[in-house]
């Protein structure tokens, strides 16, 4: 059992307040094909509060409850399945390694869990994520209701988990902020080997496969996403996974991956150039995009806002837009009327932690939301210039994208990140290495 998940729990029970229950349950297996599963990849709000990454598991944490107010349903141990798919911890482990007050075999939730949910008043869970979860506990409770003249009674208020544990996970510890640096390390490593190895002839999936390498020799469980490695044109489409083709000399290859370490994710993006240093007119492009970036990084601190970061790197993203013959007229005219979108259509922000877009509020009451110490925010602008794009043909087809992990310290801000080269003068280094 860890200490850091009994913590959480702790920190939880506060949170919920009396006469309160949280569930949790994981995720189906879901087939790739035949009869063959992706490999599982436990709920995150189970890691963070159990650890716990076997699938086919609900946790309840229920902390007023006088004996058990930690339950767990897991797969039961079974010789002959174990053989073919692996170790199970078994009703006993769950109590035994994971420190549950009571373990059952997850083929009794249904008998049991009306009982253990009996005199709660708020019942906390993540609706909204899975319908036949949410089909089932409508039903669980109005089978409660309509046996409360025998002695039960069900829950009156059903509460989203938004509102406790992800907010508990929005601000991260001493401990998982360690975690993220691993990550952040680990992936440092990575995006610099893939600088290094990109060169004419050699395959996206290439470079892909040296990264996910990288991630599993240093000890992380592998991409916390699905990587990005997109050459030329391919760099201007925002979530491009095929990573199939060959690179050319001369091209921009974006590279958007991040480590998973302990369900926690680092997300790093950078570009570069294959076999050459920056032409002149990549060079432009990408540091119209570094000074942004680098801009909207000094604005993180206590008390400023993604939205106000947003909307900074908007104005000065479309002023290089200007500069650079993408667009013309008057800056603010053109932030009003939206006419950046073409060549720059996503936020410049999220949370980052278990989840790579992580969970937490973005606004508190109808007002975007303070940043707090603890937070954990991506910053990562990008100009998309298409290749049928109404712009300087020389420009056409270029994708540049920068990203980096902020902490929010309490006097500013730390870039996780930092180690993962990104001036022109350490890409051209790596790359003529």
């Amino acid at each position: 059992m860890s200490d850091a998940h009994a913590q959480r729990r702790a920190r939880l029970a506060t949170a919920l307040g009396p006469r309160a229950a949280l569930l949790l349950a994981s995720p189906p297996e879901q087939l790739r094909n035949g009869d063959v599963h992706y490999k599982f990849r436990q709920d995150s709000d189970i890691l963070y509060l159990t650890g716990f990454e076997e699938p086919g598991t609900v946790v309840l944490l229920r902390p007023d409850h006088p004996k058990t107010p930690f339950v767990m349903f897991v797969r039961p141990r079974n010789p002959s399945e174990e053989t073919w798919t692996g170790r199970r911890a078994g009703v006993d482990g769950a109590v035994q390694r994971f420190g549950a007050d009571a373990a059952f075999p997850i083929a009794e939730l249904d008998a049991k869990l009306s009982e253990l949910l009996s005199g709660v008043d708020d019942l906390h869970f993540s609706f909204g994520r899975d319908e036949d979860w949410d089909a089932r506990l409508l039903r669980l409770v109005g089978k409660m209701r309509a046996a409360e003249r025998r002695g039960t009674r069900a829950p009156v208020r059903f509460v989203d988990a938004r509102l406790t544990l992800h907010e508990m996970r929005l601000i991260k510890s001493p401990d998982e902020i360690a975690t993220l640096r691993r990550a952040a390390d680990i992936t440092a490593e990575a995006h610099s080997a893939a600088m290094r190895a990109a060169r004419a002839g050699v395959g996206e999936h290439e470079v892909e496969a040296l990264i996910d390498y990288t991630f599993r020799r240093r000890g992380g469980t592998g991409p916390g996403y699905p990587s990005i490695v997109g050459g030329g044109v391919n760099a201007v489409i925002l979530h491009y996974v095929d990573n199939n083709a060959p690179l050319e000399e001369g091209q921009l290859l974006l590279v958007d991956a991040g480590c998973e370490v302990d369900g926690f994710t680092a997300d790093v993006t950078r570009t570069f150039p294959i076999g050459r240093r920056f032409s002149d007119d990549q060079r432009r492009v990408y540091e119209a995009v570094l000074e942004v970036q680098q801009a909207a990084i000094e604005a993180v601190r206590p008390g400023a806002t993604i939205d106000a970061i947003h909307a900074q790197v908007v104005e000065q993203l479309t002023a290089k837009m200007v500069a650079l013959g993408l667009l013309s007229g008057d800056v603010p005219a053109l932030v009003a009327e939206h006419a950046y979108r073409p060549y720059y259509m996503h936020r410049t922000s999220h949370w980052l932690g278990l989840d790579v877009h992580d969970v937490g509020f973005y606004s508190l009451e109808g007002a975007a939301r303070p940043l707090e110490p603890g937070m954990v925010l991506t910053i990562e602008p990008g100009l998309y210039i298409a290749p049928d794009a109404p712009a300087p043909a020389a420009l056409r087809g270029i994708g540049v994208r920068i990203e980096d992990d902020i902490l929010v310290t309490p006097t500013g801000h730390e870039n996780l990140t930092r180690g993962t080269p990104k001036t022109v003068a350490e890409i051209d280094a790596l790359v003529a290495a």
